[in-house]
């Protein structure tokens, strides 16, 4: 992240006393990003973890690097030339498959932008037009400027495990809404990023 994780975990903690709790027990943000990462990939990444454990996410990807045993991840171009079965061979559903290609072809047209060419949009224009590829949601480009583009100030609210986390520091019965953790992540700026790592790791009671 570009300012110190630090710094960040010190204004969190000294919003109330659950949140000073759990950060001094969980200690340090350890938060670490991937910016050599291309849109490109990150995305790709995304899709595989999309609504599965990190184990099987990170199996699949595994799997589809294999049909590339020569480099370290496939270009768009081959993923393009990929089949369908090829990829529902490595783990991925005929719905992802679908998107990781259209994907691919995004970014050789041009929509997926380059690292660089990201950096110089903020973070609504690139959810605009990332989401228009199918397949492709909020959470998923939220994934990718927390980790690619070292976001400082992204709160994903549809993610389970941000809302559940809020829960359980907080005592709650039921997790609140996306539009509810909106409105509180607002307090939490501009190092939502570093809120959404805390709350992450609550732990279960």
């Amino acid at each position: 992240m570009p300012a110190s994780p630090d710094f960040a975990s010190t204004f969190l903690a000294a919003l109330d006393a659950d949140w000073a709790r759990h950060i001094a027990a969980i200690g340090p943000c350890l938060h670490q990003p991937r910016p050599e990462r291309e849109p490109y990939q990150a995305l790709v990444r995304a899709v595989a973890y999309q609504q599965l454990h990190a184990k099987a996410g990170d199996a699949i990807l595994a799997r589809l690097r294999a049909l590339f045993p020569d480099q370290d991840f496939p270009s768009p171009g081959q993923l393009c030339a990929s089949s369908v079965e090829q990829l529902r061979g490595c783990g991925f559903s005929a719905r992802k498959a679908a998107t990781l290609q259209s994907i691919a072809q995004a970014t050789l047209d041009g929509l997926v932008p380059s690292a660089d060419a990201a950096r110089e949009l903020d973070d609504e224009q690139l959810v605009e037009r990332l989401t228009q590829l199918p397949g492709i949601g909020r959470w998923t480009v939220e994934m990718l400027l927390i980790y690619s583009l070292e976001r400082q100030d992204v709160l994903p609210v549809d993610d389970f495990g941000v809302r559940e986390g809020y829960r359980r520091l907080k005592g709650l019965e039921r997790q609140p809404s996306p539009r509810l953790m909106r409105e509180l992540g607002q307090t939490w700026s501009p190092w939502r990023t570093t809120a959404a790592w805390y709350l992450w790791r609550v732990p279960a009671p």
